[in-house]
């Protein structure tokens, strides 16, 4: 037998499990099938469990009963949470596999009774791996980043609302002010709802680098703005104020919540050495001080992918979860790279924007970004730009003592063996028929 076959043989079976669960979920029920030994046959019962608490706590008592050693489940939509939170906090080894693992079979038919037993015998096999879940603490974290994030979208969609009313309402605003949001345009749209129309009142509103703009704001202010333009003006304006007020509370409860994470207290210190310390700073101020991170992408990092790295045994394992990593797709000789998958949207939005923040700095991070974006374009420029800040993070957070340092712009530049570049320049000069003789710079 091939060593390799006999190998993959023995850790199968070293994988097999007794007793097992698993879970089809639904949104108001979910079919519970338990694989269990029974003489020369295993059993296999199958039962509807209802979604509600009292209903899964029951169903946790009886998988404690039964002696399940590992239950398992699809993470469809947002209804796995009650099956999951409830078993686990019973003391259950609890798994969320993603479906499309499960669920690539030709041939069988689509039931949630199949389903059920055929995700119980992968479950008993050892055929699954389970999903990334984060513990409570940074999922009520999570939660609120989450809310954050959203709530500044949808101020982003009403900001871009009122400037389309103020194109409507032939007011050009936007094509002198770099933001009709701040003091200047925002004291100008305030009086444009409270009935003023002469554009050189308006203009004489300007404040700092916008005064020198005058007549350009006179002629852009010149329009036919009206009531029914004010009215709606004054909504959308209203909804990005109190946008902005649940965004500040969002941030001030997303601060408290992490200084109350262990892990994220500065380090004490009175510990082996006071160079091991971090100089003091919290995880959030460590991350801050990577290449295009700030404040807010920080924490919004820490809520996605927690303190705690024995989940990612290497950054690696973190980058290939966040699909930052391209697949290896091998078909006969023929080897490519396939797409990365989609992955966490709101870990992968805010890496995007870092990588592309860090891509306009004089930096190492900003150096590669622009030596790979002439080879490669943008998009794929800024994937691998963000792939090597989550790599950046995974080794800050194993690592509490651990402190970005930039490699600096000229990195590369430092790195090349001159003498092998020198060799291939020659050898590219003498194929195109040039002697070439090298003497030392003065």
């Amino acid at each position: 037998m091939d060593p390799v076959m006999q190998d993959l043989e023995v850790e199968d079976d070293e994988e097999r499990l007794e007793r097992v669960a698993a879970i089809d979920v639904a949104k108001a029920s979910g079919k519970v099938c338990v694989r269990l030994p029974g003489g020369k046959r295993r059993v296999t019962k199958l039962w509807d469990v209802p979604s509600t608490t009292t209903a899964i706590l029951a169903l946790a008592d009886e998988l404690v009963g039964m002696g399940v050693e590992r239950t398992v489940m699809e993470s469809t939509s947002d209804y796995w949470r009650p099956f999951f939170y409830l078993l686990e906090a019973s003391g259950l080894a609890v798994w969320l596999v993603d479906a499309r693992a499960v669920k690539q079979v030709p041939g069988r038919p689509k039931t949630d009774k199949l389903d059920a037993v055929w995700l119980a015998k992968l479950n008993e096999r050892g055929m699954l791996r389970p999903c990334f879940v984060p513990p409570v603490a940074i999922r009520q974290l999570r939660d609120y980043t989450r809310l954050r994030r959203d709530l500044t979208q949808d101020r982003a969609r009403h900001k871009q609302r009122l400037e389309k009313l103020l194109e409507d309402a032939l007011i050009k605003l936007s094509t002198v002010a770099t933001d009709i949001f701040g003091k200047s345009g925002r004291a100008m749209v305030e009086a444009l709802i409270a009935g003023e129309r002469d554009p050189h009142v308006l203009a004489d509103m300007a404040l700092g680098k916008l005064r020198p703009k005058h007549s350009a704001l006179v002629e852009a202010l010149n329009g036919r703005f009206d009531d029914h333009h004010a009215e709606l003006a004054r909504m959308l304006l209203d909804q990005v104020d109190e946008l902005t007020d649940q965004i500040i509370r969002l941030g001030r409860r997303i601060d408290e919540l992490i200084a109350q994470l262990p892990e994220a207290q500065p380090p004490s210190p009175t510990g082996p050495t006071a160079a091991d310390d971090g100089g003091g700073l919290g995880v959030v101020e460590r991350l801050d001080e990577i290449t295009g991170i700030g404040r807010v992408a920080a924490q919004t990092i820490i809520a996605e992918v927690g303190l705690d790295m024995t989940q990612f045994p290497t950054a690696g394992h973190l980058v290939s979860w966040a699909k930052l990593t391209p697949r290896t797709m091998q078909s006969g000789p023929r080897t490519r790279a396939g797409r990365t998958g989609k992955g966490n949207p709101y870990l992968k939005g805010v890496l995007g924007e870092a990588a592309a923040a860090a891509g306009r700095t004089d930096t190492f991070l900003g150096e590669r970004y622009r030596r790979l974006v002439r080879r490669r374009g943008k998009l794929r420029a800024i994937v691998a730009v963000a792939r090597s800040i989550l790599v950046i993070v995974w080794h800050l957070l194993a690592d509490p003592s651990a402190r970005f340092s930039d490699l600096g712009a000229d990195y590369y530049t430092r790195r090349i063996d001159t003498g092998r570049r020198t060799r291939h320049l020659v050898q590219q000069l003498q194929a195109l028929g040039h002697h070439v003789t090298l003497s030392p710079a003065a």
